[in-house]
C-alpha cells in the first residue's frame, strides 16, 4: 500500500554513508567529537527522512538516529538503524552509555533557535557547543550523481511549466491567477509543493509572476525582483496587477522534486515589447551565453561576477542591474540543492573556485523604475569541461498574441498603482 503512494527515489544507503563519512572527516579536522543534527533539511540529507527526531553523529562511531514519530515512516524511508524514543530527554542516557558525550560537541547554530539550542545543551550536559553548520554546507556543496538526477527531474517540472505558460499568460489576467495555474501545472507533474531556504525569516513562494510597476517595488528580501504580493504580511509574490501589452511579464518558477529545488526565470510579452526593455534583455542574454562559453571547473566565482558586470558597464546599465535604488542586491547567482540559498554565491567578494558537481542559478536581471523588469535566470551544473543546463527551455522572450477577449479576471483585479 505505502509503495503505491510514493513516487520518488529513497536515498540509497551508500549515499547516506558517503555523506556521513565526509562530515566526520571535517569534524575531525575541527576537533569536533560529535554533532547534533535537528533541522529538517539536514536530517533529510543525512538520514533520508524528515520524521520527528534527532541525529547524533560521533566522529569515530556509527550515527545514533533517535526517532519520536513517525517510527513507521522513518523505518521505511531511512537506511539507518533507528533508536525509538518517547521523549527527547531519553537521548542523554543512551548517548552516555555509548560514550558519545565526550570532547567537543556541535549543533547547527545558524538555524536552530536559541531556546532549543539551550535545551539541548542542558540535555547533553554541555555549557558550550560549536557550530557544525559551515561543515554541513561544505559537505552539501558538490552534488553527487544521485542528487543531480533529482535536480534534473525538478528541472523537468520547470520546463513543463514554462511550456504551459504560453497558453496561460494572457492580457487582462491577474498575476496571481496566472501563478495559480502554473503552480497547479507543477503539482500535477510531481512538484513537492514547497521550497526551502536556510536562515531566520527566509521564506519563498514556489512561483512569482509579476509585471510592470509591481515588479519594480523593492522588498526586505535579498532578491532583485520580489513582486508586490497580496498583503504586507508576506511582502512579496504575485499581485492582483493586470497583465498589459508591451510590458515584460516575469515568470520566476522554483521546481521541487524529492527535496531538490531548481530556480529559473523566463520573460513573456503580450504583443510588441516596449523599446526600453530590449537592451537590458540583450545584455542579460549576453551574460548567460558568455558564461556558457568559458565557465567550468577551476573558474573563480569572482571572475564570473566581474565578467558579467563588464557587460553591464559597457551598456551603461549599472544603475538598473540586479535591482534599483534600495532594492539593488550584490550577487548575480547562487547555489541551490535542498535549499534555494546554498553555496556558491556569485558576488564581487565571495571567492570560491568552482568544481565538478556544484550547481548554481545565474540571474542577470534589470529593473527599470516605473516601467518594469526584464531578465533571465538559468540553472547550471558545473562540469570539468563546461556548464550543463538543467532546464532546456529556450532563453528567448516568449511572444503572446494579443487577446481581444483578454478581459478574463479583470473584474476581480485592479490596475497598477
Amino acid at each position: 500500500m505505502v509503495k503505491s503512494l510514493n513516487v520518488c527515489d529513497f536515498t540509497p544507503r551508500e549515499e547516506i554513508e558517503r555523506r556521513l563519512d565526509a562530515l566526520r572527516g571535517l569534524m575531525a579536522d575541527q576537533g569536533i567529537h560529535f554533532a547534533v543534527i535537528l533541522q529538517n533539511v539536514d536530517l533529510f540529507y543525512f538520514t533520508g527522512t524528515v520524521q520527528k527526531g534527532v541525529l547524533v553523529v560521533p566522529v569515530d562511531e556509527p550515527p545514533v538516529f533517535f526517532v519520536e514519530k513517525s517510527l513507521f515512516r522513518a523505518l521505511y524511508e531511512s537506511p539507518l538503524e533507528i533508536t525509538p524514543i518517547k521523549k527527547i530527554k531519553e537521548t542523554r542516557e543512551i548517548l552516555r552509555e555509548k560514550n558519545v558525550l565526550r570532547g567537543n560537541g556541535a549543533m547547527e547554530l545558524d538555524v536552530v533557535p536559541f531556546l532549543l539550542a539551550e535545551k539541548w545543551k542542558s540535555i547533553l550536559g554541555y555549557d558550550h557547543v560549536a557550530d557544525v553548520s559551515p561543515l554541513i554546507r561544505q559537505v552539501r556543496l558538490a552534488k553527487s550523481e544521485f542528487e543531480i538526477r533529482q535536480i534534473l527531474k525538478s528541472g523537468e517540472i520547470v520546463s513543463h511549466v514554462f511550456r504551459k505558460a504560453r497558453d496561460i499568460v494572457r492580457e487582462g489576467r491577474q498575476e496571481v491567477a496566472i501563478e495559480a495555474d502554473l503552480v497547479a501545472e507543477g503539482r500535477r507533474r510531481g512538484h513537492q509543493g514547497l521550497l526551502r531556504m536556510r536562515g531566520f525569516n527566509r521564506e519563498m513562494t514556489c512561483a512569482l509572476v509579476t509585471q510592470g510597476y509591481s515588479s519594480t517595488v523593492a522588498s526586505g528580501g535579498d532578491v532583485p525582483i520580489a513582486g508586490f504580493g497580496l498583503t504586507p504580511a508576506v511582502g512579496q509574490g504575485s499581485s492582483a496587477n493586470i497583465v498589459k501589452k508591451g510590458i515584460p511579464l516575469i515568470v520566476d518558477y522554483g521546481g521541487g522534486y524529492n527535496g531538490y529545488v531548481t530556480d529559473e526565470t523566463r520573460v513573456y510579452v503580450v504583443g510588441e515589447m516596449k523599446e526600453c526593455f530590449r537592451k537590458p534583455y540583450e545584455v542579460s542574454r549576453e551574460i548567460i551565453e558568455d558564461m556558457m562559453d568559458y565557465v567550468k571547473e577551476g573558474v573563480d566565482t569572482v571572475e564570473v561576477f566581474t565578467r558579467a558586470l563588464d557587460y553591464v558597464k559597457r551598456a551603461r546599465l549599472e544603475e538598473f542591474f540586479m535591482g534599483h535604488g534600495e532594492g539593488q542586491v550584490a550577487f548575480i547567482g547562487h547555489g541551490f540543492g535542498l535549499e534555494l540559498n546554498e553555496m556558491p554565491v556569485i558576488t564581487a567578494r565571495h571567492r570560491m573556485v568552482l568544481r565538478e558537481g556544484m550547481v548554481m542559478a545565474v540571474e542577470p536581471k534589470f529593473i527599470i523604475p516605473n516601467e518594469g523588469a526584464v531578465g533571465i535566470e538559468v540553472d547550471f551544473i558545473v562540469r570539468k569541461d563546461g556548464l550543463q543546463r538543467i532546464v532546456e527551455t529556450p532563453l528567448d522572450i516568449v511572444s503572446i498574441p494579443d487577446s481581444p477577449s483578454g478581459s478574463r479576471d479583470r473584474a476581480a483585479g485592479r490596475p497598477d498603482a
